[in-house]
């Protein structure tokens, strides 16, 4: 069980996110994979089903271990990938930055919520199948780099289906091979790695049947 103060704190936090996030950046922000997993964690916090934190953690334990890695190293002055300088600009409210600083505490709070309510084995199925369905409804739906310069904070190339660079996209292979590549990619090399690691260190929830 996730007791109720954390449960109220998440609670509070998100109340806070969603609203801003809405009307800064628009709906579509919330299909990026961390803002799906900030509230697929809210659910867990309070239904106390462990798929619903086990399956954000398959997905978002990667790349946000590497933003944790980036920010460490960006505060001590040796910035590794450039991709929390964002989080570093005066130009950027405390606020702002803020709300963003859930991309180092997310993973933490999911990993506790496995080790309170065990890890579901079907949680690398759930997250591949939800990444399979998202990845073409960025790429088909969604604006593709550059930003728009009259709306510079709705988002593009939303979970870099265009490619690693949101100011243009990748010239490396043709634009529907890029996307090819992530969605057996990031299950193969990402999702299954994680989802391996998890099921060793963390018991099954009492639940589930193994």
């Amino acid at each position: 069980m996730i007791p109720l103060p954390a449960k109220l704190a998440y609670t509070a936090f998100v109340a806070v996110l969603v609203p801003y996030y809405w009307h800064a950046y628009g709906p579509t922000n919330f299909l990026y994979y961390c803002d799906i997993a900030l509230l697929m964690g809210l659910a867990a916090a309070w239904t106390n089903r462990s798929l619903l934190a086990s399956a954000p953690a398959v997905g978002i334990l990667v790349p946000q271990s590497v933003w944790i890695a980036d920010f460490l190293a960006t505060l001590a002055g040796f910035p590794l990938t450039g991709m929390t300088a964002y989080m570093f600009r005066d130009s950027l409210s405390l606020f702002t930055r803020g709300l963003s600083f859930f991309h180092f505490w997310l993973p933490l709070v999911l990993l506790w919520f496995i080790y309170r309510l065990g890890y579901d084995r079907r949680a690398f199925w759930a997250w591949a199948t939800l990444a399979w369905v998202l990845m073409p409804v960025c790429y088909f739906l969604l604006p593709a780099p550059p930003p728009d310069p009259a709306n510079p904070d709705v988002p593009v190339n939303v979970n870099y289906v265009y490619g690693m660079d949101d100011n243009q996209a990748q010239t490396l292979m043709p634009p529907l091979a890029w996307l090819a590549l992530l969605m057996a990619g990031l299950p193969l090399l990402v999702y299954l790695p994680t989802h391996l690691l998890l099921k060793w260190l963390f018991r099954p929830p009492p639940t589930v049947v193994r």
